[in-house]
This record gives C-alpha cells, structure tokens and sequence, in this order.
C-alpha cells in the first residue's frame, strides 16, 4: 500500500507573514521523507496543510494525482497516519486503544499490530495484559510504552501515508532504538515523512528536504547534502560541536 504525494509550490500565511513561499517537492511511491530545519522553520506547517489542518493561499497539493482539495477532510485523513512526539491514549483498556484505529478488527488483529510494533512483550506483562485499563491518557506506562501503543494503533490502521512528527525525541537512547525499530516496521512499503530534531536518525532517508524561513533549501540524500556542503550540512554538523568528532558517514 504506497502513495505518490505531490507539493506543488504551495505558500502559506498566518496574520499576513509567510509560514510556507513555494515550497516544492514530491514523495515517490514507498519513500522515506526527511523534513529538516531550525525551529520555526515551516516542518510542522507543512504536516499541517498535507492533512488539511491548515489551507494553503496558492500552489496544490497531490495524492496519487488527485488534489486534496477535491476530497474530503475526512477521507483525506483516512489515507494518512500520525505518530506525534505527545502520544495520546484513552482511559480505557489497552486493547482498545489499539482497536480505536479500526473498530471491527479482531482481538487477534489487534495482537499481531502490536507484536509489529514491539508492544506485545510488554503489554503481556502487564497486570490484566491487553485488558489493563490506561489511566489519564497512559499516565501508568513510561512515555515509550505510551508511543509503542500509538505504533500498533498505526499499524493496525494500515494507511498508505505515515507522518511521524518527533517520535522519538521524548524517550531515553534506549527506548528510542527500540521505537526506531518498530517505526521501520511499520514504514516498510509506505510513503513516510519524517520530522526529526536528532539528524543522526534520518541519515538513511530516501530523501531529505531541508526546510528554512519557509522556503526549500536543499533536496538530496544525506550524502549528497553533506557532499554539497550547503544548508543541511552546516545543520547536521552543529549537532555534533564539541564532539570529538560526528559519526562516520
């Protein structure tokens, strides 16, 4: 299940300042995206004007040729999954907030998302297992469990478009490898954007897009932005000053 999506030089306003001037690219069937840039850059923005939260003053998009302004919001978004930095579950059993991604799926469907997602170990040892009730939104798992949740959720939901907005960038060096190993699980075979903060995370994107004032600086893999010593290499090489030295290419 893959998706060809298309930004078409598309401008965003908010209270007459630009947040988005031409941005252009495209997202071939199964690839993995990397939006990259400072804060306040325009990632998020446009995240946001792909799932319709926001609208756009001028360009279009496109999803497998068809304009997401001729569909509706609804089945727009029944095309695209999200995996937020702030997970949010319901006070209600964990096999239900898995299900709430497609209610008639089965107890067995439910199981298997989440044993993609690297839920199943420890949902198992729980108290009362897949039948354990959430409190205040997952108040009783760790911020990783609370994101594997959402993971198998996802994947349950099988969509052909996944946008992952800083996913890993609230848990330890240890739960992010695990959710990192899940994530790659669940993107194989989709058309994914990624936004990350941690840049050593999307080296092997299939293209990175480098975003900054709003406006596209840099398209490329990650060897050949590092290559071209622009924008994304000055980026990627300020995370890692005072280091000895950045991870080996």
């Amino acid at each position: 299940m893959t998706a060809v999506l298309e930004i078409r030089g598309i401008a965003k306003q908010f209270g007459g300042l630009s947040a988005l001037d031409g941005v252009a690219f495209t997202v071939g069937e199964g690839e993995l995206v990397a939006l990259v840039g400072p804060t306040g850059a325009g990632k998020s923005t446009i995240i946001n004007v792909i799932t319709r939260y926001y609208d756009i003053q001028a360009g279009d998009i496109r999803l497998d040729d068809a304009s997401i302004y001729d569909v509706t919001t609804t089945s727009l978004r029944e095309q695209v999954g999200m995996v937020l930095q702030e997970p949010y579950l319901f006070s209600d059993t964990v096999m239900a907030n898995i299900r709430y991604a497609r209610l008639e799926a089965t107890d067995e469907e439910c199981i298997e998302a989440a044993k993609a997602a690297r839920a199943d170990g420890f949902i198992t040892r729980l108290p009362d297992g897949y039948e354990t009730v959430l409190s205040g939104g997952g108040s009783n798992l760790s911020q990783g469990q609370r994101q594997l949740i959402t993971i198998a959720r996802i994947v349950l939901a099988s969509r052909p478009v996944l946008i992952l907005d800083e996913a890993t960038s609230s848990v330890d060096t240890r739960t992010e490898k695990a959710l990192q190993e899940a994530l790659t699980t669940m993107m194989k075979g989709r058309t994914s954007f990624v936004i990350a903060h941690r840049l050593s995370t999307i080296r092997d994107s299939d293209v990175i897009v480098a975003i900054n004032e709003g406006r596209v600086v840099d398209v490329g893999s990650h060897d050949e932005l590092m290559a071209a010593r622009g924008f994304y290499h000055d980026l990627y090489m300020s995370q890692f000053r005072g280091d000895a030295r950045p991870p080996a290419p």
